[in-house]
């Protein structure tokens, strides 16, 4: 699959000309060690994200396996690794958020897996009333609480000002709380 793709990429642009097939099996197999790598890297946590905000572990696969075929088709240059991890993360978002605008209009049954995604059963009510919130109360709590960014990268990474993220927490942490006392 990584030879194919490469080698389209070769193929069918125009400033490039046609390389020999070494040279494209090469950089096929850099490519993919490049993805494997990667995906070791950032893939539990995209999946979390994932699945925070589409509450199926299919779809937040699909997601976490869409968002990997963006990095490969699209392969954008980063800067760092806090820049490919944010970009990662917002092209997962995107998807997420798409999902759920593709699930409101077309009516289906979700499964609640819980227990693959690994959540303790001590922790299940937390999550439960976190899974019940809405996605813009989620991603924030996921990225801090979960991932210890800080607001200001928080609202880098989500495209929204940093006090609107330190008001959506502060809010997240209050819906939190007035659910788990009743």
């Amino acid at each position: 699959m990584f030879y194919l793709w490469v080698q389209k990429c070769v193929y069918t642009r125009p400033e490039v000309r046609v390389i020999e097939k070494n040279t494209a099996a090469e950089h096929a197999y850099d490519n993919k060690r490049y993805i494997e790598m990667t995906v070791d890297k950032y893939g539990k946590m995209l999946f979390r994200i994932c699945f925070s905000l589409v509450n199926d572990y299919y779809d937040a696969e699909d997601a976490l396996q869409e968002t990997f075929i963006k990095l490969m088709t699209k392969a954008p240059r980063f800067t760092d690794e806090e820049h490919e991890k944010a970009w990662l993360i917002r092209v997962a978002t995107n998807l997420c958020k798409n999902m759920i605008r593709f699930r409101k209009n077309n009516n289906r049954l979700s499964l609640d897996e819980i227990t693959e995604v690994g959540i303790k059963e001590e922790d299940s009510e937390i999550f439960d009333a976190i899974m019940r919130l809405p996605a813009k109360y989620k991603i924030v709590m996921d990225l801090h609480y979960i991932e210890g960014y800080t607001a200001s990268e928080i609202a880098q990474i989500t495209g929204v000002n940093a006090d609107a993220v330190r008001k959506r927490l502060q809010t997240a942490r209050n819906k939190l709380k007035t659910e788990l006392e009743n």
